[in-house]
This record gives structure tokens, sequence and C-alpha cells, in this order.
């Protein structure tokens, strides 16, 4: 498991962290002023990375958080399948068979285009077309 240990204090936005057992991207960190007898704490609202999924979280600032360590790449579409699109890795040559995303910037999927997508764990997904 690819997962680093972070301070919520230095979260910004942009950063991914885990939240509910999924990798987000922070979409903002709100800090309150420190209480009469409470520290500060953090308010960050984040995004799910292959779900797209809006979450959100509270803690102290002083606090640890788990950041996943997530693998970008680039890879040749080989074929394209209905949702599937099978792909060959540009560094290691491996194939695999990833589900095409709903959205997608920088054209259409077609065999022999390059593209970079993101891996944590078993999850991966199509970013962009190259």
């Amino acid at each position: 498991m690819a997962i680093v240990h972070t301070i919520v204090k230095e979260l910004k936005k942009g950063s991914y962290v885990m939240m509910d057992g999924a990798p987000c991207k922070v979409l903002g960190v709100t800090k309150s002023k420190p209480g009469k007898h409470g520290s500060t704490k953090a308010r960050v609202d984040g995004i799910g990375i292959f779900d797209n999924q809006k979450r959100g979280i509270l803690k102290p600032t002083d606090a640890t958080i788990e950041a996943p360590v997530i693998e970008k790449s680039t890879a040749q579409v080989i074929s394209v399948s209905g949702t599937t699109v099978q792909l060959m890795d540009l560094s290691t040559y491996a194939t695999f068979d990833i589900t095409a995303p709903q959205k997608l910037e920088g054209g259409p999927l077609e065999s022999g285009k390059e593209v970079e997508y993101m891996m944590f764990e078993s999850l991966m997904q199509i970013t962009r077309v190259r």
C-alpha cells in the first residue's frame, strides 16, 4: 500500500489525501481560529479521484492524515472495444485493460494514440489523450 503520512496544516489545494478509505484530491482547506479550550481545526474538502464523489473531513491542524502516492504514467492505446480500452505502458511495456472514462480531455480514444493515466493500488484511470 503506497500511503505516506502528512500533517493537516501542510495540505494545499491540489494535493492528495485519503478520505473515507478513498484517494481524493483536495479542493480546499478552511482553518478555524483556536477556541478557549481547543486547538485550531481544519475542514478539508475533496473529491474522489476514481469515483468523483465529494467528501469532507474535520481534523485538528496538528493531526496527521494519510496521503496516497498516486503514480502517473503514459501508455499507448492498443485497442478500444466498447467501454474497455487495452493499453500498453510505454516504460514497462506491460499491457492491461481499463474502463474508458465518461469525459476525457484531448480527443477521442483511438488505437495508436498515447494517453496519460494514474494508478493507486489496483485502481486505474485514464486522465487525458496526448
